[in-house]
């Protein structure tokens, strides 16, 4: 089982981004995937979700309507659009799946930055 990020890097305030999360050894159309988030001194962040079956989205406050989490499943991969980034959204972001109890990437870098 594996899951690797993608799409991190520096943009200006008001930009956007893109983060993949490509997942191998299990099928992401079964289970939950979420992204989450961690800046420096904080506890990781649950940011969004996708269900299984339906593929249902949810969103922590701060994200909505800035963000956008979607699935492609012939390419079992995952993706958050971010739009209108702001300084406060700088964090580590992870991709996260219900498979096998929990399982973990290992994160990208997002900085929003002027």
């Amino acid at each position: 089982v594996q899951l690797v990020e993608s799409g991190g890097g520096l943009v200006q305030p008001g930009g956007s981004l893109r983060l993949s999360c490509l997942a191998s050894g299990f099928t992401i159309s079964i289970y939950y995937m979420r992204w989450y988030r961690q800046a420096p001194g904080e506890e990781r962040e649950l940011v969004a979700t996708i269900t299984n079956g339906s593929g249902k989205t949810y969103y922590t406050d701060s994200v909505k309507g800035r963000f956008t989490i979607s699935r492609d499943n012939p390419r079992n991969t995952v993706y958050l659009q971010m739009d209108s980034l702001k300084t406060e959204d700088t964090a580590v972001y992870y991709c996260y799946s219900s498979f096998g109890g929990g399982s973990w990437g290992s994160g990208t870098q997002v900085t929003v930055s002027s």
